[in-house]
């Protein structure tokens, strides 16, 4: 019997984190040619597969996942793998024969997955909880029955061995919590919940988030941030299209709208990407945190509130291309591809302050003139006054 072991272990930042996975697999020597799939032995008489690959050529990837979910732990293999080491669907079990696993379909590729949630995790034969003073390890191994012909095994058992490790999560707080203003929604993504959430910061540092409805002068930077929360550093972010209504709802078809992202692109000349750790100028779609900034604007009429609304696509790592907005095309469309998963966030009001200096100025500007005029006319029928008086007085003396 031969057997092939594959081993996949998950880290986590927050509740998803990397994996690698390595497989073992028997191929051909004469087709062991790229060293990127296939390694030889010192003797190069064996070869083994590369990291991910199967098949005599190893030119075939078995797409491996692990999935570190809040309250449940996945892994999914592409099923062709399993066909090509003739291992049938129902032969595959996690320790505990009863926990199964099963085929799914997503985009159009089948897979072989064995999805649990925690609290299954004891009963469907998980090792014993390893624990440190920050965090959590859960291992869990999926197997195939082997498959008996007669008296005989040919085909290879699969076990597969993997590990998500969480941190113990703890909550710190202060007398007087500071609650950021934002904007908040979840997005399922492949058997997993992502948390994207939407602030708004008082300047280029990003460092002060508004904790109340902001109130910005005209013309001043709005500083935006949309960032994936849960999981942190995994997905990749894209803002597809970012719009300002007068009303609290973002399809309204009453009050003014004005654009200022559009598939990705950017459709108003005051708006700017940041890059999230040099401060610079950034790209749309290139990680799990997308900063913007645009020059406060608003509406010509009542009221002048105005409501920030943004839809938001999420990538995996290896899908950085298509993620990427191409904003270079003739026809910004084309960056868009066809039906993404999307999610709405809805931030505000954001009031608009309105400063009396100006108003104040044209009141000066009508008063004084007003009070200049007054003065002088006083003046002239004080002279005229005095001008008559004296032409009397003098027609008297020349009476007498």
């Amino acid at each position: 019997m031969v057997l092939i072991g594959l081993k996949l272990s998950a880290v986590l930042v927050v509740l998803l984190g990397f994996t690698r996975h390595s497989v073992v697999g028997i191929c051909s020597v004469e087709y062991c040619t790229d060293p990127s799939r296939c390694v030889l032995s010192q003797d190069q008489k064996r070869c083994k597969c590369a990291t991910g690959y199967y098949a005599d050529r190893c030119d075939r990837d078995a797409d491996i996942k692990v999935m570190c979910g809040k309250d449940f732990i996945t892994v999914r293999v592409v099923e062709d793998f399993f066909r090509y080491y003739n291992v049938p669907l129902e032969s595959l079990h996690l320790p505990n024969k009863s926990c199964r696993a099963q085929r799914e379909v997503i985009d159009s590729v089948p897979y072989y997955m064995s999805r649990i949630s925690k609290d299954q995790y004891l009963a469907c034969g998980g090792k014993p909880l390893e624990k440190n003073i920050t965090h959590i390890s859960y291992s869990l191994s999926l197997l195939s029955a082997p498959q008996v012909t007669g008296n005989i095994i040919r085909d290879p058992v699969i076990k597969i061995d993997y590990t998500c490790i969480y941190p113990y999560i703890r909550t710190v707080s202060l007398p007087f919590p500071v609650i950021p203003f934002s904007s908040e929604t979840v997005m399922r993504v492949d058997e997993l919940d992502a948390t994207i959430q939407m602030m708004l910061y008082t300047d280029h540092t990003y460092t002060e988030a508004y904790s109340r409805a902001p109130t910005i002068e005209l013309r001043d930077k709005v500083f935006v941030e949309v960032k994936v929360t849960e999981p942190a550093d995994f997905f990749l972010l894209r803002v597809n299209e970012c719009w300002a209504t007068q009303s609290h709802r973002p399809n309204t078809t009453e009050g003014s709208v004005h654009t200022l992202l559009l598939n990705g692109c950017v459709n108003d000349k005051t708006v700017t990407f940041l890059n999230v750790t040099l401060g610079q100028s950034g790209s749309n779609g290139e990680s799990s945190t997308i900063r913007y900034s645009f020059d406060m604007f608003r509406f010509t009429t009542a009221p002048h509130d105005l409501y920030l609304h943004c839809t938001v696509q999420l990538c995996e790592p290896d899908d950085y291309q298509p993620c990427r907005p191409n904003c270079k095309s003739i026809s910004k469309r084309e960056a868009v591809r066809a039906d993404p998963i999307q999610g709405l966030l809805s931030y505000g009001p954001i009031r608009i302050e309105m400063p009396d200096r100006p108003q104040s100025g044209i009141l000066m500007m009508v008063v004084l003139p007003v009070a200049c005029i007054w003065t002088v006319g006083l003046f002239l029928i004080i002279l005229i006054t005095v001008a008559k008086a004296g032409s009397r007085r003098l027609a008297q003396i020349q009476g007498r």
